[in-house]
C-alpha cells in the first residue's frame, strides 16, 4: 500500500533531529489533548490515548512526512453534540465509522476531491466552530457552578446567564494569569513551551495561594488514569449505524479537509509533496483503531504539524516520538494532572478558537455581498444555531445551487449571420456580402451544455426552428461539455428537425463532446458526414443542400442576393 521513501536515506542525525521536533510537539500536544477531549464532554485521558495511537499510526500510514495527528478543535462541536445525544459508547463507533468512510475514500482516489469543497462553506462552518468552541469555555473561565451542558447553543447561552451569579473569583484569577502567559511569554521567551507554562504556572499559583477553591481535572473527572488504554471493542448494530452515519460522515469530511489542508501547509513550508489519497488511508486506519482504545476522532493538526516542521522534522519519526513522548508522560506523571484547574485550560481553547475563526476571510467574503455571501452567512448561522452536520449539508447545497446558476449564465447561444461571397464573371475580385438566408440558421454554442443549461439552449433553437430553415448549423467550438441532459434536449432537437424535413451539421465540436455524442449514439442519429471541422466547410455543404441557384425564396422575400451566391464559408461572427 505504500513504499517507504519517507523513511530512507536517513542518518543518525536526522533521527536526532526528529527525536527533538517529537518531544517539542508532543510538549504542545498534551495540554491540547486534554482541552479538547473535555471540551468535546469526554475525559481527558481519551484525549491523551488519542494523541498517542493516532500520531504513532497516521506517521506510519498516512501520505506526508510532517504530518501530526490527534484531536481538534474543529471536531469539537460535533463531538459534544454526539456524546450528549446518544452517549460516548456511541461516539466510539462513529469515529470507528468516519474511519472506515477515510479509507474508502482513499482507496477509491477521492483526495483531490476535498479540494472542492467551496471556501464558502469551510470559513463558514470553520467560523461557526470557533464560536462554539470560544462560548464553550466561558462557564470554565468564570468557575460557573451547576451548569448542565446542552446540545444547542443557544440553550447553553441561557445555561450561562441562569449561573452568573456563581462566578469564582479565584477561576477568573486563574484563567487570567494562563491568558497573559498565552499572549505575553511567546514575545518575550519564544522558544517556551508556552502551552505548557499556561498549565504549569496557574496550577501552582493555584497550590500555592488558594488551594481547593477552583475546579480541577480531578474533582471534574477523578483524576487521569495512570495505565495504558485498555482495548474495547463497541456493540455495533444496524439500526446503530443507521443511527451515526450521518454524523460519522460529517466526522470523516472534516477529518479529510483538515487532514490534507495540513499536508499542503506543510508542503509549502518545506517543498515536499504529499499523497492525498494515502493521507486518507492513514487517517482512516487511525480513526478505526483509535475508538478501540476509548480514543475520540483525530486529523491532521495544523498548528501541530507547522511546530513539527519548525522544531526541524526531517520524517514521520518525529510523529511517532511524540506519540512515544506523551505515552510516557501519561505513565509518568498522570497523577499530578489533577490538580489542573479547568479555568487554565478555559484560555488556551479560547485562543484556539480565535486562531482558527478565520474572522479576516469571513468579513472579506461577507463584503462581496454575492452568492458566497449567504452561502458563508448560512452555513455559519446553522453551525452555531443547529449542528454542524446540517449545516455542511446546506452550505454545499446552497453552493451547489449558486455554481449551477452561475454556469448556466455563462451559457450562451449566439445566431450569427453567414458572408457569402458573390463571384462576378470575368472578375478577379470578389464582394462580400451580408445574407440573412431564411433557409439557413447559423448558431454558436458557448459555455457547458449540461442540465442548468439546457432549457436556455432548447428555447433559443426553437425559436430559429419555428421560421422553418432548412439547414441548421451549431458550432459548438466553445461548448465545452455536455451532460445526459444537453443530449437528450439536443437528440430532441435532431428528431423534431429531421420530421420537418430539415437537416442539422455541427461545426467543430471538440473531443470530450464528440465522445458523448457517439456514446450516446446521437453522432450516428446525425450522421458522420454531418460533422465538419471547420465552419466555412459546413456553410458550403448547406449551400448545396439549398441550391441557392434555383432557390425561390429569396426573390420572394427580398433576399435577391442569394441567387447569384456561390459556396464561400466565409462568416462573420467573431472566432
Amino acid at each position: 500500500m505504500f513504499r517507504d521513501e519517507r523513511f530512507t536515506g536517513l542518518t543518525l542525525n536526522d533521527l536526532r533531529r526528529d527525536a527533538i521536533a517529537g518531544i517539542t510537539v508532543g510538549i504542545v500536544a498534551i495540554p491540547l489533548g486534554m482541552a479538547f477531549a473535555i471540551a468535546s464532554g469526554v475525559k481527558p485521558e481519551y484525549g491523551l490515548y488519542t494523541t498517542i495511537i493516532a500520531g504513532i499510526l497516521v506517521a506510519l500510514f498516512g501520505g506526508s512526512r510532517f504530518q501530526v495527528a490527534g484531536p481538534t478543535g474543529a471536531f469539537i462541536p460535533i463531538l459534544l453534540a454526539i456524546v450528549l445525544q446518544y452517549g460516548y459508547e456511541n461516539l466510539l463507533i462513529a469515529g470507528l465509522l468516519a474511519g472506515i468512510m477515510l479509507i474508502i475514500m482513499g482507496i477509491f482516489k477521492l483526495g483531490g476531491l476535498i479540494k472542492f469543497i467551496p471556501r464558502s462553506v469551510t470559513v463558514g462552518f470553520t467560523s461557526g466552530i470557533a464560536v462554539i468552541i470560544f462560548s464553550g469555555q466561558i462557564a470554565d473561565f468564570l468557575g460557573l457552578q451547576g451548569l448542565e451542558k446542552k446540545e444547542y447553543f443557544h440553550e447553553n447561552m441561557l445555561e450561562l446567564f441562569r449561573h452568573l451569579s456563581t462566578i469564582n473569583g479565584y477561576s477568573v484569577l486563574t484563567a487570567i494569569i494562563g491568558l497573559f502567559i498565552i499572549i505575553v511569554v511567546p514575545k518575550l521567551f519564544p522558544k517556551v513551551p508556552v502551552l505548557l507554562a499556561a498549565l504549569i504556572v496557574p496550577t501552582i499559583v493555584t497550590i500555592i495561594f488558594y488551594p481547593g477553591q477552583t475546579a480541577t481535572i480531578g474533582s471534574a473527572f477523578g483524576g487521569i488514569s495512570q495505565s495504558l488504554p485498555s482495548f474495547h471493542f463497541p456493540e455495533i448494530t444496524w439500526d446503530k449505524i443507521m443511527m451515526l452515519w450521518q454524523p460519522a460522515f460529517v466526522i470523516a469530511m472534516l477529518g479529510g479537509i483538515e487532514s490534507l489542508l495540513s499536508a499542503v501547509v506543510a508542503d509549502g513550508m518545506t517543498g515536499k509533496r504529499h499523497n492525498s489519497n494515502r493521507e486518507l488511508i492513514g487517517q482512516g486506519i487511525a480513526n478505526v483503531v483509535t475508538p478501540l482504545f476509548g480514543g475520540i476522532p483525530a486529523t491532521g493538526a495544523i498548528a501541530r504539524t507547522a511546530t513539527n516542521i519548525k522544531s526541524g522534522a526531517v520524517s514521520p519519526f518525529s510523529g511517532m516520538v511524540q506519540g512515544a513522548f506523551v505515552l510516557s508522560t501519561l505513565l509518568l506523571l498522570a497523577p499530578y494532572a489533577s490538580s489542573i484547574p479547568l479555568a487554565s485550560m478555559a484560555p488556551i481553547l479560547m485562543v484556539v478558537a480565535y486562531n482558527m475563526s478565520e474572522y479576516r476571510s469571513f468579513i472579506h467574503i461577507v463584503k462581496l455581498k454575492s452568492s458566497d455571501s449567504i452561502v458563508l452567512t448560512v452555513t455559519f448561522l446553522l453551525t452555531v444555531f443547529v449542528n454542524l452536520t446540517v449545516a455542511v449539508q446546506v452550505g454545499l447545497l446552497l453552493a451547489a445551487v449558486s455554481f449551477i446558476k452561475r454556469m448556466s449564465e455563462v451559457f450562451e447561444v449566439e445566431k450569427v449571420m453567414p458572408s457569402l461571397v458573390k463571384r462576378k464573371q470575368n472578375a478577379n475580385e470578389s464582394e462580400e456580402y451580408g445574407a440573412n438566408c431564411p433557409k439557413l440558421a447559423f448558431y454558436t454554442i458557448a459555455g457547458p451544455l449540461f442540465f442548468g443549461a439546457a432549457d436556455k439552449f432548447e428555447s433559443m433553437i426553437t425559436r430559429s426552428i419555428n421560421k422553418r430553415p432548412q439547414v441548421l448549423i451549431l458550432k459548438m467550438k466553445h461548448a465545452s461539455i455536455i451532460d445526459a441532459t444537453g443530449i437528450n434536449n439536443l437528440a430532441a432537437l435532431v428528431n423534431d428537425f429531421k420530421n420537418m424535413g430539415g437537416q442539422i451539421l455541427i461545426a467543430e465540436v471538440n473531443g470530450q463532446v464528440r465522445s458523448m455524442l457517439k456514446a450516446s449514439h446521437l453522432y450516428d442519429d446525425i450522421g458522420p458526414e454531418h460533422f465538419f471541422d471547420h465552419s466555412s466547410e459546413a456553410v458550403d455543404y448547406a449551400l448545396e443542400l439549398i441550391e441557392t441557384g434555383t432557390c425561390t425564396q429569396c426573390g420572394r422575400k427580398g433576399f435577391d442576393t442569394c441567387q447569384v451566391f456561390q459556396p464561400s464559408g466565409a462568416l462573420t461572427e467573431p472566432e
